[in-house]
Protein backbone atom coordinates (compact mmCIF):
# COMPACT_ATOMS: atom_id res chain seq x y z
CA UNK A 1 0.00 0.00 0.00
CA UNK A 2 1.56 3.61 -0.87
CA UNK A 3 0.00 6.62 0.32
CA UNK A 4 0.73 9.98 -2.11
CA UNK A 5 0.55 13.04 -0.56
CA UNK A 6 0.42 16.11 -3.34
CA UNK A 7 1.77 19.82 -2.14
CA UNK A 8 2.43 22.99 -3.90
CA UNK A 9 -0.24 24.07 -5.66
CA UNK A 10 -1.64 27.49 -6.01
CA UNK A 11 -2.39 30.17 -7.81
CA UNK A 12 0.23 32.11 -10.11
CA UNK A 13 0.57 34.43 -13.21
CA UNK A 14 0.69 33.20 -16.80
CA UNK A 15 4.45 32.46 -17.23
CA UNK A 16 5.47 31.97 -13.65
CA UNK A 17 6.50 29.05 -12.12
CA UNK A 18 5.63 26.00 -9.50
CA UNK A 19 7.04 23.02 -7.87
CA UNK A 20 4.80 20.11 -7.06
CA UNK A 21 5.64 17.83 -4.54
CA UNK A 22 4.08 14.04 -3.71
CA UNK A 23 5.02 12.77 -0.69
CA UNK A 24 4.91 8.44 -0.59
CA UNK A 25 4.43 6.97 2.61
CA UNK A 26 5.75 3.26 3.06
CA UNK A 27 9.31 1.69 2.45
CA UNK A 28 8.75 0.28 -1.53
CA UNK A 29 8.57 3.71 -3.10
CA UNK A 30 11.62 3.11 -5.24
CA UNK A 31 10.19 0.17 -6.30
CA UNK A 32 7.09 2.42 -7.91
CA UNK A 33 7.12 4.21 -11.36
CA UNK A 34 5.62 7.67 -10.60
CA UNK A 35 3.21 9.49 -12.26
CA UNK A 36 2.06 13.40 -12.57
CA UNK A 37 -1.61 13.62 -14.01
CA UNK A 38 -3.52 16.58 -14.54
CA UNK A 39 -7.76 17.21 -14.82
CA UNK A 40 -8.93 20.68 -15.99
CA UNK A 41 -12.64 21.47 -15.29
CA UNK A 42 -15.03 19.94 -17.70
CA UNK A 43 -11.71 17.36 -19.46
CA UNK A 44 -10.64 14.39 -19.23
CA UNK A 45 -7.66 12.88 -16.92
CA UNK A 46 -4.24 13.11 -18.49
CA UNK A 47 -1.18 12.30 -18.32
CA UNK A 48 1.53 15.23 -17.65
CA UNK A 49 4.86 13.62 -16.91
CA UNK A 50 6.03 10.15 -15.81
CA UNK A 51 9.17 8.33 -14.06
CA UNK A 52 11.24 5.52 -14.05
CA UNK A 53 11.33 3.40 -10.57
CA UNK A 54 15.03 4.63 -10.76
CA UNK A 55 14.69 8.19 -12.22
CA UNK A 56 16.52 7.31 -15.42
CA UNK A 57 13.72 7.76 -17.86
CA UNK A 58 11.17 10.48 -18.43
CA UNK A 59 7.92 10.90 -20.56
CA UNK A 60 6.12 14.50 -20.53
CA UNK A 61 2.92 15.00 -22.73
CA UNK A 62 3.81 17.29 -25.92
CA UNK A 63 1.97 19.93 -24.13
CA UNK A 64 4.68 20.40 -21.17
CA UNK A 65 7.73 18.94 -23.13
CA UNK A 66 10.75 21.88 -22.22
CA UNK A 67 8.51 23.91 -19.55
CA UNK A 68 7.84 20.92 -17.22
CA UNK A 69 10.64 18.74 -15.45
CA UNK A 70 9.73 15.11 -13.49
CA UNK A 71 12.29 14.27 -10.85
CA UNK A 72 11.93 11.95 -8.18
CA UNK A 73 14.61 11.59 -5.11
CA UNK A 74 14.45 7.96 -3.39
CA UNK A 75 15.40 8.80 -0.18
CA UNK A 76 13.10 11.27 1.11
CA UNK A 77 10.18 9.29 -1.34
CA UNK A 78 9.05 11.97 -2.53
CA UNK A 79 8.61 13.12 -6.54
CA UNK A 80 7.90 16.40 -7.86
CA UNK A 81 6.83 18.29 -10.71
CA UNK A 82 8.76 21.34 -11.65
CA UNK A 83 6.83 24.04 -13.71
CA UNK A 84 7.82 27.18 -15.89
CA UNK A 85 6.90 29.19 -18.42
CA UNK A 86 2.80 28.71 -16.66
CA UNK A 87 0.05 29.02 -19.10
CA UNK A 88 -3.39 29.65 -18.91
CA UNK A 89 -4.57 26.25 -20.38
CA UNK A 90 -2.21 24.28 -17.17
CA UNK A 91 -4.89 25.15 -14.88
CA UNK A 92 -6.44 21.90 -13.57
CA UNK A 93 -5.99 19.98 -10.45
CA UNK A 94 -3.07 17.76 -10.69
CA UNK A 95 -2.82 14.58 -9.13
CA UNK A 96 0.45 11.91 -8.15
CA UNK A 97 0.19 8.36 -9.31
CA UNK A 98 2.36 5.54 -8.53
CA UNK A 99 2.62 2.28 -10.03
CA UNK A 100 4.66 -0.92 -10.63
CA UNK A 101 4.78 -0.38 -14.24
CA UNK A 102 5.83 2.83 -15.90
CA UNK A 103 3.67 2.48 -19.48
CA UNK A 104 0.73 2.43 -17.61
CA UNK A 105 1.33 5.55 -16.22
CA UNK A 106 -0.24 7.15 -19.62
CA UNK A 107 -3.59 6.58 -18.54
CA UNK A 108 -4.10 4.48 -14.83
CA UNK A 109 -2.19 3.96 -11.33
CA UNK A 110 -2.09 1.83 -8.67
CA UNK A 111 -2.31 4.82 -6.03
CA UNK A 112 -3.42 8.12 -6.42
CA UNK A 113 -3.09 11.30 -3.98
CA UNK A 114 -5.98 13.54 -3.41
CA UNK A 115 -4.99 16.37 -6.02
CA UNK A 116 -3.54 19.72 -5.99
CA UNK A 117 -5.09 22.99 -8.11
CA UNK A 118 -3.05 25.28 -10.33
CA UNK A 119 -4.16 27.90 -11.04
CA UNK A 120 -2.63 30.18 -14.04
CA UNK A 121 -4.20 33.78 -14.30
CA UNK A 122 -3.60 35.54 -17.48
Amino acid sequence: QVQLVESGGGLVQAGGSLRLSCAASGRTFSSYAMGWFRQASGRERESVARISSSGGRTYYADSVKGRFTISRDNAKNTVYLQMISLKPEDTAVYYCAADGILGRLVTKADYWGQGTQVTVSS
